[in-house]
């Protein structure tokens, strides 16, 4: 053995050893919950019409398959999910090509943007269904000032306009997430490539489309994935403003599992539903990582 494998062996030892103790706390913190589950979802146990859990297989995932609630609320998340995830990027992005500017104030613009992310949830959804009350809320008041509406909207007791005063409030409160992570990556662009191709003769649009975005795509693509998995497992900000009212209409899959498990003590049903959204989920983020890596390659390959 040479002396450059000695060393490399030693190197990896090292490594090993350091990573021994984040493997074991993810498998404490992740892998042991996520199979607890699964077991505790092959058995049937209600307390509240049996204290005994009875093995019953598969047959929990065979009801969840025939279970319109559950579809439903997994069409409302998706819904959710897609529509927030999307805007927040368009908005972050405006957002962050404003904050990469110079301009004076700059530092206290930038601190000021952050503020509504780091709010706490919950807050942030009371305040929203203030603001979205039928009698007393800012946004009926104003349009009422602007003569646009006769009389005050029900927001939050109608299907449609309670997911869309969620989805705005959601939009509101993590789009400086978004702007932050792609004001990092503009940060990393060099000027020289823009002021390179002006010269050529191409509008701040061409340089926008043909560098900014593909040099941006890993950061676009990374804040995707962290949003998609935040905005699939939402929760406290539905509860608070809607409880997933009216009728189910802002119903997401969190809620229906906290209802399944915490109201009708259904705790082998709850965990199959647990299970499924985090294959749900492990589906998206593979289907991100791969969008990742390629993205990485080619921007690599502009560079």
């Amino acid at each position: 053995m040479t002396k450059s494998d000695t060393i490399r062996s030693r190197e990896q030892r090292t490594a090993w050893i350091l990573l021994v103790p984040a493997l074991i706390l993810l498998l404490l913190v992740y892998a042991y919950p996520i199979a607890r589950a699964f077991w505790l979802s092959l058995f049937t146990q209600n307390l509240g019409t049996e204290l005994q859990a009875e093995f019953s297989g598969l047959n929990n995932y065979v009801r969840m398959a025939g279970d319109g609630r559950f579809w439903q609320s997994f069409w409302t998340t998706s819904i959710f999910t897609t529509a927030s995830v999307l805007l927040e990027l368009l908005l972050g992005m405006g957002i962050a090509l404003v904050l990469n500017q110079r301009f004076p104030g700059r530092s206290l613009v930038r601190t000021s943007a952050i503020i509504p992310w780091a709010l706490p949830t919950a807050l942030i959804g009371l305040a929203w269904a203030w603001i979205f009350n039928d009698q007393f809320g800012v946004v009926n008041d104003i349009l009422l000032r602007l003569g646009l509406i006769q009389t005050g909207i029900n927001w939050l007791g109608e299907p449609n306009l309670a997911r869309i005063a969620v989805i705005f409030a959601d939009v509101w409160k993590t789009t400086p997430f978004i702007s932050i992570l792609l004001l990092a990556g503009l940060q990393s662009i060099s000027p020289d490539l823009y002021e390179a191709h002006a010269i050529d003769g191409a509008t701040p649009w061409q340089s926008f489309r043909q560098i900014t975005i593909p040099l941006l795509l890993p950061q676009i693509l990374i804040a995707s994935l962290f949003r998609v998995a935040q905005a699939f497992g939402i929760f406290d900000l539905i509860a608070v403003m809607t409880n997933g009212g009216p009728g189910g209409a802002t119903e997401v899959v969190s809620l229906y599992i906290y209802s399944t498990v915490m109201r009708y003590l259904d705790f082998g049903y709850g965990a199959a539903l647990v299970v499924v959204t985090f294959l749900l989920l492990i589906a998206a983020v593979a289907i991100a990582s791969f969008l990742l890596s390629k993205s990485r390659t080619k921007a690599r390959g502009l560079a």
